[in-house]
């Protein structure tokens, strides 16, 4: 009889996951979190990332390569000719499909490696400036063991970008889960996955599956989501403070959480009062207050170094030689958006974000290149005859502290 590490091998190399086509690499770009080069730089190395320098990255269960090709792309486009990012997965059907998509972009800064992360040591070994591990641990046997081989491979000032899934934003899956178990876990693959299809197609509109908007891998038409979501063989949850627990057993903590206001307890709050007394709370539990109030959080995407790591200054956004970036956005064309006096507003899974902004937000979100510092930025604004503040190092935070709370702006570069 197979084991359950046979069969987890088996559905990856029949259902490799998530369905990605490689033709469409030309098309675009699968962008996402963690792994973004400017959140690694911003989140990891507080903006003091030199990719003059030697970068190793590794994807720990690289599945159909998102982050792997994500990653080595960006660092392509940023002209870091010294780096290198290593894939490592233990389905050959899901690295065939990543070789392709590398292939597609012709890219040289890729390396690719099978077998599964607690052989990592062996297999691929460090140290590493960066290690991605997503939607991986909580489907081993041991995630502290997954955990732990990643740990011993990352350079003592690295850091690590995680997903793992989250308890309550994924509400209703886990009965069909076992549901689907109680009836059909002795049959073949495709009798399953045909047997998921008929029960979801009969499932109660009440069923907290059906009701909840937040997980729809069963709902995209592809059978290797629908299998990786509710006919797993291995799937656990976790909660913040559960989460913290598994980093710590590794000598690891949380370096920020994706996206910052997501676990802010003051997205959910109104009160005053409740506000002061949850700002009073360790950054652990302020996340695990705002897990509790959201139960939205499907996924908990994190970034997380040593303990023990060299304590480093946070760069200043509002110094004169900070360069800033609007991640995923034109400047331009949020500028345009915006009113003078008036608010980022966006919407948290179904939280409402509103947060004031300072008179010159318009013109220093316009200018905001990537390239340009905080003290270009001013000169500009002041080269158009508008009268600039002595304030304005503290607009610049200011406007930060907004965009940066839905993980939006990042600083580039420390001034």
């Amino acid at each position: 009889m197979a084991s359950i590490d046979d069969r987890v091998r088996e559905q990856y190399e029949a259902y490799p996951y998530p369905h990605r086509d490689p033709k469409e690499e030309h098309k675009r770009l699968v962008e996402g979190s963690p792994s973004d080069l400017d959140e690694i730089r911003h989140y990891v190395f507080h903006g003091r990332l030199d990719l003059a320098r030697p970068f190793r990255a590794l994807v720990a269960g690289g599945g159909t390569g998102d982050a792997a090709i994500m990653l080595a792309q960006h660092l392509a486009t940023a002209g870091a000719a010294d780096a290198e990012v290593v894939y490592l997965d233990l389905s050959k059907a899901s690295r065939r499909i990543a070789e392709a998509r590398a292939a597609e972009r012709r890219l040289t800064n890729m390396r690719f490696v099978t077998g599964v992360i607690e052989d990592v040591d062996r297999l691929a070994p460090g140290p590493y400036d960066y290690i991605d591990c997503c939607g991986v641990l909580h489907h081993l046997a041991s995630p502290e063991a997954g955990l732990q081989a990643l740990a011993d491979q990352l350079a003592p000032t690295g850091g690590l970008g995680l997903m793992l899934y989250g308890t309550y934003g994924r509400s209703g899956i886990y009965p069909v889960q076992e549901a689907l178990a109680q009836l059909v876990d002795d049959l073949p693959d495709p009798e399953r996955l045909a047997a998921a299809h008929r029960l979801l197609a009969g499932l109660p509109e009440t069923h907290l599956l059906n009701r909840n908007p937040l997980v729809n891998d069963h709902r995209k038409g592809k059978d290797a989501h629908l299998y990786d979501l509710l006919l797993h063989r291995r799937d656990r949850s976790y909660r913040v403070p559960e989460l913290a627990t598994l980093l710590g057993s590794t000598g690891l903590a949380p370096l920020a959480w994706i996206e910052p206001a997501r676990y802010a307890p003051e997205t959910y709050l109104s009160d005053p009062a409740l506000r002061k007394r949850a700002a009073a709370l360790p950054a652990i539990e302020r996340a695990a207050l705002a897990e509790r109030l959201s139960t939205a959080i499907s996924k908990h995407i994190l970034y997380a170094g040593f303990a023990r790591r060299p304590a480093a200054s946070p760069a200043d956004p509002g110094a004169d030689g900070t360069v800033l970036v609007l991640r995923g956005l034109d400047p331009a064309a949020v500028a345009k958006g915006l009113k003078v006096g008036g608010a980022l507003k966006a919407n948290i899974d179904g939280a409402a974000y509103h947060v004031p902004l300072p008179p010159l937000t318009i013109a220093i979100v316009s200018r905001i290149d990537g390239r340009r510092s905080v003290s270009e930025i001013r000169a500009s604004i002041e080269s158009t005859g508008t009268k600039v503040p002595g304030s304005f190092a503290d607009q610049v935070r200011q406007v930060f502290l907004a965009f940066h709370g839905i993980n939006r702006m990042l600083v580039r570069q420390a001034g």
